[in-house]
């Protein structure tokens, strides 16, 4: 009998070995050869099909629903453990806002491990056999929490290398008016979104996926429930990206020079206070330090309240601003606005506004409003005059008018009868660029908002609102102003709508804005004000 102990039973050796790898499958039914031959065809002929274990369904754009995605219910359970101790991150800007974990490649738990290998090895190899695409093993996975009013607005997930989008849910009984659904839009014939044409119930162990393409917009909705956790894990297989048509070009926004009206509409309509020059100078040099400005209590008090009576009365037509992969708010129609409302928007194009402007911003926004240049060209003629006489900066022969001496002084200028909108030229007699605006009263409520965009303004420019209706307004509803730096996500600037509040802010070509999502919380409004939906603004952008 010998002595040594056998090599099997080593006890150094017994520690080394690995712990049995953690397995899972997903449904067996899929599996099956007749099934899968008719999810490939139907995949191929572009139709639809339905069968308990899987749905396929070409409308508005290729996805499909597959219930009862892995077979174990104890993998399940264990997974949402794991994914919920995982450490997440606030993801809030125009389009979204939800917590997010890091991507889930590199993670060593056992169950999220296991869906790995499942999805992007077993699955994978399913999905490339079904619809004819050579899926890459390419790792794109994260898990999402949704909580009491995230939501991820809409957009069409396209990106170098994505081709199939999918979704695995992992909630609690779940029902539509909770929210939280996977909303999928139709398109126009510019394949612009248009409007929702179907909404996915989030489900438990329900994996969805769709094409990505370029008509595949969707959303997710805002979560409504305060109780309830929207928990998911998604992703992206990729393999060779479908051609995308040129991107389609919204028309141009027209932009109109200023309405000739003398100074007597700012004495009719604006706080005696911003009439003042000693007042407008020192706005001026506030502005001038940071680029915005917020004048409260701009209109006279009864002017503000009958403004916002006929905001009130609805007698305004309205109409929806899309698409919604840019915008979703709406805008009145001008044409059929009450007198005092067009009296309102008269204003803001009128020739007084736009010197005032001037006087406010040190913008050159009228052709009277001496701008940096002419300042230059004055220091010169100056120069050269006190050369011409031998004295040393104390000639008066400068050219220019006296009215342009006194130009920041609205009333004197107005009333010197200089209303008409000819342009100022230049020494060369060649015309300066005219200062024009666009603007739109818009309406704001619960579910609008703006997003960032390819054709987002890349220019400078002056934006103006003026905000109505927004008593008791919080933050925390949305419908705030945010101004980032081009490919940034950190805030430069957050304008929050106050009643009679005249916001100026001055953007350059690489400062963006969008209008921040307006939630749920919006509705607590009605508590205070039951007649009260949300609020209005007079939004104009001026251009120098």
């Amino acid at each position: 009998m010998s002595g040594k102990r056998s090599a099997k039973s080593d006890p150094g050796q017994i520690r080394k070995k690995k712990k049995k790898e953690l397995m899972t499958e997903f449904s067996e039914a899929l599996m099956e050869e007749t099934l899968k031959k008719q999810v490939t065809e139907t995949w191929s002929r572009r139709m639809s099909f339905s069968d308990e274990a899987i749905v396929l369904d070409m409308d508005p754009f290729l996805h499909c629903v597959i219930p009862n995605f892995i077979q174990s219910e104890d993998f399940l359970e264990g997974l949402q453990k794991e994914l919920l101790s995982l450490d997440f991150h606030d993801k809030c800007n125009d389009l979204y806002k939800f917590q997010q974990s890091d991507d889930l490649k590199k993670r060593q738990e056992p169950h999220i491990t296991a869906l790995r290998k499942v999805l992007f090895e077993d699955f994978r190899v399913w999905l490339s056999d079904i619809s004819n695409i050579k899926l890459e093993p390419t790792v794109d996975m994260f898990c999402a929490k949704y909580e009491f009013t995230d939501a991820l607005l809409c957009h069409d997930d396209e990106l170098e290398g994505r081709r199939i989008a999918f979704i695995l849910y992992l909630v609690p009984p779940w029902d539509k008016s909770l929210g939280g659904t996977l909303d999928l839009y139709n398109v126009d014939a510019n394949l612009q979104p248009k409007q929702i044409v179907k909404s996915l119930v989030p489900t438990w162990n329900t994996l969805v996926f769709f094409e990505v393409s370029p008509v595949s917009f969707h959303q997710v909705s805002e979560v409504l429930s305060e109780e309830k956790l929207r928990l998911s894990v998604s992703g992206w297989f990729h393999g060779p990206s479908l051609t995308r048509p040129p991107s389609h070009s919204e028309p141009l926004i027209t932009r109109s020079p200023h309405i000739p009206q003398d100074h007597e509409i700012l004495y009719e309509w604006i706080n005696p206070v911003y009439l003042d020059m000693n007042y407008q100078l020192q706005i001026q040099e506030e502005f001038e330090e940071s680029s915005e400005i917020l004048l409260k209590d701009f209109l006279k008090p009864e002017k503000f309240a009958e403004v916002c009576k006929a905001l009130e009365n609805g007698d305004v037509e309205w109409s929806s601003r899309g698409p919604p992969n840019k915008r979703f708010y709406e805008r009145a129609e001008e044409r059929n606005l009450p007198d005092i409302l067009k009296g309102c928007m008269k204003l803001f194009y009128s020739e007084a506004l736009f010197l005032l402007l001037s006087n406010f911003t040190g913008l050159k926004l009228h052709f009277l409003a001496p701008s940096e240049d002419d300042e230059v060209q004055d220091g010169k003629k100056e120069a050269a005059a006190s050369a011409a006489s031998g004295t040393e900066g104390t000639s008066h022969s400068s050219s220019e008018p006296e009215d342009n001496q006194t130009a920041r002084n609205t009333t004197s200028q107005q009333d010197d009868g200089q209303t008409d909108s000819e342009p100022e030229r230049n020494e060369a007699g060649r015309e300066s660029k005219v200062p024009t605006c666009s603007g739109e009263l818009r309406r704001w409520k619960t579910g609008h908002y703006t997003l960032i965009h390819d054709g987002s303004n890349s220019e400078f420019a002056l934006d103006l609102v003026l905000y109505c209706g927004c008593e008791g307004w919080d933050p925390e509803y949305g419908g705030f102003t945010s101004y980032i730096a081009k490919g940034e996500d950190e805030e430069l600037l957050t304008v929050n709508p106050e009643n009679n509040s005249l916001a100026l802010v001055y953007r350059d070509g690489e400062t963006l804005k969008f209008v921040k999502y307006i939630n749920s919380r919006s509705l607590e409004q009605k508590k205070t004000l039951p007649h009260r939906t949300g609020f209005w603004d007079f939004s104009f952008v001026y251009y120098e």
